[in-house]
């Protein structure tokens, strides 16, 4: 079995595809590593097998904001748009965890967008997702408040009613500054909502959290 035959996400692929993918070897991406920076050009089309890559801007006053995560049978639309529009990254993108991937170079995606009606229909239902992705974090964003952004992202993140992670990474996870999110982790303690503790946050009333999510808008 090949590695194109053990990803679901590419089971779309005609023979034209496999042919021109299957000299492609998958590399082994450390967890910390940095994959581009704003400026950098596209060098290929990333085929994600395992793992995670986490993509974020960042703005002239130093925050960070975390535009989407790359998973495996997703893709980075900063580098889909990059290779069809010839146009430089914005953002940077960090591995969260050791990572599995094949590098399509840009000559041979160039070529399989023309020549394989599969390939095309996978960069582009792929690619339509992640802009909905974006759509959505702009919706949060521009109309949630910063407490229903914070208690809905504490929710979905809570493994066995904790979330490992730190103020400042919570921040960047739902657009705001770390100065920000303390005051608001301090506000829902004295609610009785959370606990926290050094590089962790206890949730004690995820109802309460819930109904903030689903429910306050700035």
């Amino acid at each position: 079995m090949t590695w194109i035959d053990a990803a679901p996400a590419l089971a779309c692929l005609d023979d034209t595809a496999r042919a021109a993918l299957a000299p492609l070897g998958p590399v082994e991406v450390p967890k910390g590593t940095v994959l581009f920076r704003p400026g950098d050009a596209v060098q290929g089309f990333v085929l994600m097998l395992e793992g995670r890559i986490e993509v974020f801007l960042t703005g002239a006053n130093g925050r960070e904001l975390l535009l989407y995560a790359v998973e495996p049978g997703q893709t980075c639309v900063q580098t889909t748009l990059g290779l069809l529009g010839e146009a430089s990254y914005s953002g940077e993108a960090i591995t969260t965890q050791t990572s599995r991937l094949v590098l399509v170079p840009r000559p041979v995606f160039l070529k399989l967008m023309e020549s394989s009606a599969g390939f095309r229909s996978l960069v582009f239902a792929a690619m339509a997702v992640r802009m909905e992705d974006l759509i959505r974090l702009m919706e949060r964003v521009s109309f949630q408040s910063v407490e229903s952004r914070l208690a809905g992202w504490l929710v979905a993140r809570a493994e066995a009613g904790r979330v490992a992670a730190t103020h400042a990474e919570i921040a960047v996870q739902i657009g705001s500054a770390r100065e920000v999110v303390s005051r608001r982790l301090d506000a829902f303690a004295r609610r009785g909502w959370v606990r926290t503790e050094r590089g962790a946050v206890e949730l004690c009333d995820a109802a309460a959290l819930s109904k903030l999510a689903a429910t306050e808008t700035v």
